[in-house]
């Protein structure tokens, strides 16, 4: 099977295994075929904006080579819409990288979720390996270069949540972002209804809607959180970050973006400015130049009655 063209494909052609995962919105499963590849299925099809979907699709098909192997590489962005009869049912995505699972006692393999940095580790997941401080910095800086990124291509990001970022530092930190259909092109309808995640809420913004500015707030809580390995700290809290996962420069850096994402709708700091704080660069702020003060002209020496010589050429 081969669904990288973006064309649609039928339900009926799918040949279902294992149900992967279980959401609000509808199950995931694996399927046959060739590639590492899963089907969501929606719990109400008649709900969801074919066209809106679609639109995502055609955003990946869209991209140059190398960012549409980011997209892969770094989202389980919708590859193909799966139809039965004129309605859009589901679609095809990637499966998450392997190192992003994690074995249980009992066999089970699980995703590694942004929630297990956020907490201390615990005996039932002491199986997932714990980044250094180090290794902590270098995922906060993937994941706001992923932000950064997506905002960059025109998109709101929407739903950000414990639960829909993955991660892993083996063999090297990296990140990875699921339920990409709740992305929608900016200003245009989502596929389903804004869902937001309890705690993770934008304050501001009225519910069911999300803007790039709601996407700066929960980009704020992810940085915040992440850095403090703090489930629960927000702006206009203190930010205490893990030790040694910042120098003193960024710390201070990063805590004056945090005061400011507290504030108003249009005040807050965007991922590129993250991203700077973060690399310890301080932002200079440019003042307009004013125009310089013209010369005064003594106009007498121009205006009047004027005597003009003669010039003489040789022969």
């Amino acid at each position: 099977m081969s669904v990288h063209d973006g064309l649609d494909v039928t339900y009926d052609s799918l040949k279902l295994f294992d149900k992967v995962g279980d959401g609000g919105q509808g199950e995931v499963h694996a399927i046959g075929g060739p590639g590492a590849l899963l089907y969501k299925s929606y719990r109400e099809p008649h709900k969801v904006d074919g066209a809106a979907l679609a639109a995502l699709v055609s955003l990946r098909q869209a991209l140059g080579q190398a960012d549409r192997d980011r997209l892969d590489r770094e989202a389980a962005w919708p590859l193909c819409r799966v139809v039965d009869g004129d309605r859009a049912v589901g679609f095809l995505m990637h499966r998450a990288p392997d190192a992003m699972t994690w074995k249980t006692s009992k066999g089970d393999s699980k995703l590694v979720e942004l929630s297990y940095l956020l907490r201390l580790p615990k005996a039932a997941w002491q199986s997932v390996r714990q980044p250094s401080p180090a290794e902590r910095y270098t995922l906060v800086v993937a994941l706001v270069a992923l932000f950064e990124w997506l905002h960059s291509v025109g998109l709101v990001v929407g739903d950000l949540s414990q639960a829909n970022v993955l991660w892993t530092v083996q063999p090297a930190p990296a990140v990875y972002l699921l339920d990409c259909d709740g992305a929608r092109l900016s200003g245009q309808r989502p596929v389903l209804e804004q869902a937001d995640t309890p705690d993770w809420h934008d304050p501001l913004a009225p519910q069911g809607t999300v803007s790039v500015d709601s996407d700066r707030y929960k980009a704020a809580l992810m940085v915040g959180r992440v850095l403090a390995q703090d489930a629960y700290v927000s702006p206009g809290k203190p930010l205490v970050p893990v030790p040694g996962v910042l120098d003193e420069r960024r710390e201070a850096a990063v805590r004056r973006l945090w005061q400011q994402a507290e504030g108003a709708c249009g005040t807050r700091p965007d991922l590129g400015q993250w991203r700077t704080a973060l690399a310890g660069r301080d932002v200079i702020k440019l003042i307009a130049a004013r125009p310089a003060q013209r010369p005064s002209v003594d106009r007498s020496k121009f205006d009047g009655n004027r005597q003009r010589g003669t010039i003489s050429f040789r022969d």
